[in-house]
């Protein structure tokens, strides 16, 4: 059973205030005062849910009183009592800071109770919205986003200042760097934040289902099309629109999103028909536009439209001393959702992690820190909870003297072999592999294709 709303009721006359407690005490829980001394007494000991007062109060009125109740940090809903005909000073008194008022001559105990539920109702409705947004804030907030490393500050900084506006950004950085990460936080600190972000990741998609996919299609428009559907950017109007891994983007797709961003209008597939659109879009890729307009696969003057910002993001080899916050970062959030008793690294462990060069970056981190809580048996992540290759220091970002010939690998060099390996621990599993070395299937595929190791397996 929900505990009852808490009512303070403000009033000279006894009769009055009694009666209206008498009427009420059922629905809430009831407190009264004879004047505004008392009852600022009563709302600084203890919170209430609502404040009901008469405008006539020995010393101090209730407008008064209304307004040094709207000054605390968590202010009732006030109601304002007034005589019948002095509506002129309600609509004042509502100016001021009261919710709502009613006349004591018409004064009727249902409306009453019917005027105070709808009250409550709003408030309980800022109260969720307050804790909804703090949630987004703590998920999606600059604060997330842990690094001091001076090319962290300087990402954090360039978000912060182009989140307020309308500009079209592109984030550049590996895999497993945090662009999805950077985007929310860019959408969550922007005044589209009432609106939830659209994402599409481009190079899950053939060329033909994506343009579909962000520009809609009309009953058939080709095969398979058997109603009308809605395209991503139809559903981010006055919203952001976030295309991860945009240099997958076909030559056709690319035509129609230069119009978008340069007009704002588009026709689904099917349609001659334009459509116009708000949408502040992010992008996001693992590659080098430049190289890919170089050779031909990426338009220029989209690549022009699209690095209006441009967000790059540090390996996590670039920043190793962000690589303990993470770490504890990751420790405690993971910690607290398996329920385990964990709080620390222990120093060699902590050393290992650092030392590793995380060719996965944020996302493999995270991954091994999941796997160490997991295993953990005491209160401290150990050496042996980690994963082979992390103690192993195998990718280190320095050579371990006569570690076996790592000395003078490329990162590329370096990535290639973490996979053969990968491949050859797991038996040939691309899933396995794919999960010890922390990336996705899908990512694996494509690494396997970079490397020429499509044939391994």
């Amino acid at each position: 059973m929900e505990p009852k709303a808490t009512l303070l009721i403000v009033d000279d006359e006894k009769p009055t205030r009694e009666g209206l407690r008498a009427a009420l005490e059922d629905r809430f829980d009831v407190y009264v005062a004879e004047d505004a001394a008392g009852a600022m007494e009563l709302l600084e000991r203890d919170r209430f849910d609502v404040v009901l007062t008469d405008f006539r109060l020995p010393r101090e009125d209730g407008m008064k009183l209304i307004a040094r109740a709207k000054s605390l940090s968590r202010p009732p809903v006030c109601i304002l009592m007034t005589a019948y005909g002095s509506e002129d000073l309600a609509v004042e008194a509502m100016r001021q800071g009261a919710d709502d008022y009613i006349a004591k001559g018409r004064l009727q105990i249902e409306e009453l109770e019917l005027r105070i539920t709808r009250a409550l109702r709003r408030l309980n409705l800022e109260d969720e919205n307050q804790a909804l947004r703090q949630q987004l804030d703590e998920r999606f907030g600059l604060e997330h986003i842990v690094g001091q490393s001076p090319a962290m500050r300087e990402v954090l900084a360039v978000v912060g200042q182009v989140a307020p506006t309308p500009a079209t950004v592109l984030i550049q950085g590996e895999t497993g760097t945090g662009k999805e990460l950077i985007a929310k936080a860019i959408h969550q600190l922007s005044p589209r934040v009432r609106r939830p972000m659209v994402s599409v990741h481009c190079a899950a998609l053939a060329p033909t289902l994506l343009e579909s996919e962000l520009f809609g299609h009309e009953k058939g428009a080709f095969t398979g099309a058997h109603e009308r559907r809605i395209g991503r950017f139809e559903q981010a109007n006055g919203s952001t629109l976030f295309l991860d891994e945009i240099g997958e983007i076909d030559a056709g797709t690319q035509v129609k999103l230069l119009r978008v961003l340069g007009e704002r209008t588009f026709e689904r597939v099917g349609s001659n028909k334009p459509l116009t659109v708000d949408v502040r879009l992010i992008a996001a890729t693992n590659k080098s536009l430049v190289q890919l307009v170089r050779t031909g696969a990426f338009r220029e003057d989209l690549y022009f439209r699209l690095r209006v910002v441009e967000v790059t993001l540090p390996p996590l080899r670039d920043r190793p001393g962000d690589v303990p916050l993470l770490a504890l970062h990751f420790l405690r959030e993971i910690a607290r959702a398996y329920g385990k008793p964990v709080t620390d690294f222990t120093l060699d462990a902590l050393e290992a992690l650092t030392r590793y060069r995380w060719p996965a970056n944020v996302r493999e981190l995270r991954n091994a820190v999941e796997g160490a809580v997991a295993l953990c048996r005491g209160d401290k992540i150990a050496l042996r909870d980690l994963p082979a290759n992390v103690r192993g220091g195998e990718a280190a970002l320095t050579p371990t003297p006569g570690g076996g010939g790592n000395e003078g690998l490329t990162l590329h060099e370096a990535e290639k072999q973490l996979i053969i390996r990968a491949l050859q621990e797991s038996g040939g599993n691309r899933t396995l592999a794919a999960k010890k070395i922390g990336i996705s299937r899908r990512t694996l595929h494509r690494k396997l294709h970079e490397h020429q190791l499509d044939g391994l397996v």
